[in-house]
């Protein structure tokens, strides 16, 4: 692809994700009109909005996939691969905040989301399995308090970039939020 016709692209699915995230109702011109392209260059690609959609979903797994290998989740220390992780996922979340419920019908796509929803779980039970996290609480509860933080940061507090997300993250979730 030209580098035109790629940041256009990129401009389309950025939009797409936003504008869809809020109303997902908008519609495919509006979409082209926000990333500055013709409304034709957004059907030569996407036949649909739910193809746009579909498209957004798997360009944000192909950003998580890449999270998860920079992480390292298998080999570094449970507290550094944590960092890494909500480093690198909170820019992947604010810049493709679909929801994959909303994509069900792409069953390749929401399989790979599965696939990585348990690589995440296997990963927070090995936190646990080292003594990182605690190991009596209900199950599904730490993966469950990350998940919420990092989505609370994310979506909430834009203004905090994702290394101190991270920090802030990481630090509540492995020293909790009371005072000393």
């Amino acid at each position: 692809m030209r580098a035109d016709a790629i940041r256009n692209l990129d401009s389309v699915l950025q939009t797409g994700a936003r504008l869809l995230a809020h109303d997902p109702s908008t519609s495919i011109t509006t979409i082209a009109t926000e990333a500055g392209v013709d409304r034709r260059t957004v059907y030569r690609r996407f036949a649909t909005r739910e193809a746009l959609l579909a498209a957004v979903f798997r360009t944000k797994l192909d950003a998580t996939d890449q999270v998860f290998t920079d992480s390292r989740f298998d080999v570094a220390p449970v507290a550094v691969a944590l960092h890494r992780y909500v480093e690198g996922i909170v820019p992947v979340m604010r810049r493709w905040p679909v929801d994959p419920e909303r994509v069900r019908c792409d069953t390749e796509a929401y399989d790979r989301m599965l696939g990585q929803r348990e690589r995440f779980s296997a990963f927070v039970q090995r936190a646990v399995e080292e003594g990182v996290l605690r190991e009596d609480l209900p199950d599904g509860m730490a993966r469950g308090l990350l998940l919420r933080m990092i989505d609370l940061v994310s979506s909430k507090f834009p203004d905090i970039e994702p290394a101190p997300a991270a920090d802030l993250v990481v630090d509540a979730l492995l020293c909790g939020i009371g005072q000393s």
